[in-house]
Order: C-alpha cells, then structure tokens, then sequence
C-alpha cells in the first residue's frame, strides 16, 4: 500500500490507463486549482 497523505502535501504524479487506451496524468490533466479524485475498484 501506497503512502498516505498528510494536509498540504502534494499528490504524486500518475497515469492511469482507460479501457479505450487513453490516458491521463494526474495531477498534470486536472484543470482546477483545486480537485477531488476518487479511485473505486469494483466488482469484477
């Protein structure tokens, strides 16, 4: 498992990879200043 983070730190740099072959890298590809990622594994 991964670190937590603590208030004020930065979230670590990522791509994730979509079914349809796109990509995107957070934080870079967030548009807001300020965002809310949620990651949810289901049931497959």
């Amino acid at each position: 498992m991964g670190k937590k983070l603590n208030t004020g730190d930065a979230f670590p740099r990522m791509t994730l990879q979509f079914t349809d072959g796109s990509r995107v890298t957070l934080p870079d590809d967030l548009r807001a200043h300020v965002s809310v990622v949620l990651f949810y594994r289901g049931h497959w």
